[in-house]
């Protein structure tokens, strides 16, 4: 995709032989004519490119809950919109079709501009960026965030919550509420699984409390990633502390893309949400 077609990236340095990514904590050294791991981001020469600013894969209508939101604008309607890429690359991922395989012939293009007219004229009064990972579509985000705002829009974030702190901090204040995606309570798991760590997912829900945004937390329980009961009350543990009392989704996993391993056990799933309820007032089950 050429430059005309992109808009030049925020939080990049340009170095003799490469770029340097600083928007989230993969920090890619990107060389010429290459993206980063999310591949949505790319060495134009010498300069960061977000090539897919203002590229819409997906565009719909859904129940706020759908996000999941439970505690957030409930019984309304939402926009959602996404992009392509992801800095994952999750085994079971459920949008590899657009996270991890990336086709601009396959999305149109859509204006911060234009998406607040269609919200408006739906009568709509929030709009989540979700389906691929919305902060590696930072730029898009933000501009529409900030066209919402003058609106009266609330922002949703439906994120893997994979930023690094001051791309974070500048986004942080147009987000009404979040639901952050956490993979796995240990970080070897999260990089072999995920190809991410946890101290920076962990790191965003901090940032997210001090910014009064509604959080709600939603982990997929997938065997060997969420099935030690006693790994997953210190995790709990971990988590209130860095929250508070938020709302808990578990999400029961199929097999998806690379991960083949059979359905979460019902009963595992009953179990880890009794001990979740020890720690969070609201731990709902999905998938089930």
């Amino acid at each position: 995709m050429s430059v005309n077609n992109s808009k030049e990236a925020l939080y990049y340095e340009s170095k003799d032989k490469y770029v340097l990514c600083k928007l989230c904590p993969h920090n890619c050294k990107i060389k010429e004519n290459e993206t980063g791991f999310c591949m949505v981001r790319k060495n134009i020469k010498g300069k960061l490119y977000s090539l897919n600013y203002e590229r819409i894969s997906s565009i719909a209508i859904d129940p706020i809950e759908k996000k999941p939101l439970y505690h957030f604008n409930k019984g309304t309607s939402i926009l959602s919109i996404g992009s392509l890429g992801c800095n994952f690359n999750c085994k079971f991922c459920q949008n590899y079709s657009i996270s991890r395989e990336i086709d601009f012939s396959n999305v149109r293009k859509y204006s911060s501009d234009e998406i607040i007219k269609i919200a408006l004229e739906n009568k709509l009064t929030s709009i989540a960026y979700t389906y691929n990972e919305p902060t590696v579509f930072f730029e898009m985000v933000l501009d529409t965030c900030k066209a919402a705002r003058k609106h009266n829009i609330s922002n949703v974030l439906v994120t893997n919550g994979y930023i690094s702190k001051n791309p974070f901090e500048e986004l942080a204040p147009y987000i009404n509420a979040m639901n952050i995606d956490v993979k796995s309570y240990d970080d070897a798991l999260y990089y072999d699984i995920c190809h991410g760590h946890l101290i920076p997912v962990l790191n965003t829900i901090k940032i997210a409390k001090t910014h009064n945004i509604h959080m709600e937390l939603t982990c997929l329980i997938v065997p060997t990633l969420f099935a030690d009961i006693k790994l997953c009350g210190s995790f709990f543990e971990q988590l209130e502390a860095a929250a508070g009392n938020v709302v808990i989704h578990l999400s029961r996993y199929f097999p998806r893309y690379e991960y083949f391993e059979p359905s979460t056990d019902i009963n595992c799933m009953l179990q880890i949400q009794a001990v979740a309820k020890k720690y969070f007032s609201y731990v709902y089950l999905g998938n089930v």
